[in-house]
């Protein structure tokens, strides 16, 4: 089926912009690669998803002619989690907080600063507001790099979120908030570098180094 006017303007359009991006990040990693000798230049994805006591039905196995039963709930609530990931290697590092916001994201940034003192680390997140924040101390080992808004597809710690909702999320009803964050740190622990690689690699992140 061919595609309308509007389809292939918008297709093109988006196109143009992922191309620009593109070139955006490469001479960024390039300048980095040259001027860092002594750390390892990485680039990560940085998100924030929320965990909490909504279930999320989702289909399951039964034996034949039964009716498998889903457990459900709607308590509204729910923990902040801050992660980055390195498709590249596959290290990542989460944290749990109550509020989204610059405090938290300044914390974040420099606990995750801490947690890879050896690298140089190409941070890429969207333009949330905590994300903007003038008053914002970037550690010296990191540089943030925003992605156009509105793109969730380039961020593909979006696909860690689903994999962990997968794993431990699906057709669960949770009694408290401890142990929503308990599960999460369960399955996170069963993320090994191999699987955030297969998730979250990219062809044009692979031609950057």
């Amino acid at each position: 089926m061919a595609k309308s006017e509007t389809e292939a303007e918008t297709s093109g359009s988006g196109q143009r912009r992922g191309d620009k991006l593109l070139k955006k990040i490469n001479t960024l990693v390039g300048k980095k690669l040259s001027l860092h000798k002594t750390k390892k230049v990485v680039i990560m994805f940085e998100d924030e998803a929320g965990f909490g006591r909504i279930s999320s039905p989702a289909h399951c196995w039964a034996p034949p002619k039964e009716r498998p039963c889903a457990p459900y709930q709607m308590v509204r609530e729910y923990r902040n989690v801050y992660g980055a990931v390195c498709p590249t290697t596959g290290e990542h590092y989460f944290e749990v907080h109550k509020k989204n916001n610059g405090d938290t994201f300044q914390g974040f940034l420099k606990n995750l600063s801490k947690k890879f003192p050896d690298y140089y680390i190409i941070l890429c997140c969207d333009r949330a507001a905590w994300h903007t924040k003038k008053a914002l101390k970037i550690p010296r080992n990191i540089k943030l790099f925003f992605l156009p808004p509105r793109t969730p597809e380039m961020n593909p710690i979006e696909q860690i979120w689903k994999e962990i909702r997968k794993r431990g999320f699906k057709n669960v009803a949770f009694n408290s908030l401890d142990a929503v964050i308990e599960k999460f740190w369960d399955v996170v622990k069963t993320l090994a570098a191999s699987t955030i690689i297969s998730i979250t690699l990219r062809d044009w992140i692979c031609q950057l180094f």
